[in-house]
């Protein structure tokens, strides 16, 4: 095991539970709820027909679920969202997803951020896997719209 490697592993199992200073504020726009239904051929209704949304079970429009997922962890102002800058990262790369539940739905015009919490960092095949925790908060709700443990596999 290289020398990066080991010290990354020490420095994220000091991490881990410790829940990471949130992203920025984003707004969920229409018009990024459109594109997203576009690149994904997810049409339905209740995200891109405003007018059929707001007399739909959720008042307006909604973003996809997956949209969600796929943004929260590129946030404005959330380098790594609970990760710090390992030295000797070459590179991160998206390994999956566990446990990925979506509580409760992004209205059209809220502003989302992500809080980070590393579950666990160990070395596989050369590389460090990291388990992080990812919950989405919506401004004004109690309630996270999504909570996800994204598994990224790190190369040194």
């Amino acid at each position: 095991m290289s020398s990066a490697l080991e010290n990354a592993v020490t420095v994220l199992t000091a991490k881990i539970d410790q829940a990471s200073t949130p992203t920025d504020w984003f707004e969920i726009t229409q018009d990024r709820v459109n594109n997203f239904a576009d690149a994904t051929m997810d049409q339905q209704w209740i995200h891109i027909d405003p007018e059929r949304a707001s007399a739909g079970p959720f008042g307006g429009p909604i973003a996809h679920g997956q949209l969600t997922m796929s943004i929260m962890s590129f946030l404005p102002g959330g380098q790594g969202v609970g990760l710090p800058v390992l030295e000797g990262m070459k590179m991160g790369v998206n390994y999956g997803w566990n446990k990925v539940r979506f509580m409760s739905p992004v209205p059209v015009g809220a502003r989302i951020r992500t809080r980070g919490k590393v579950k666990s960092a160990e070395p596989k095949g050369g590389m460090l896997e990291v388990i992080n925790e990812l919950t989405v908060e919506v401004e004004g709700q109690d309630k996270p719209a999504c909570v996800a443990e994204s598994v990224l596999r790190i190369v040194f």
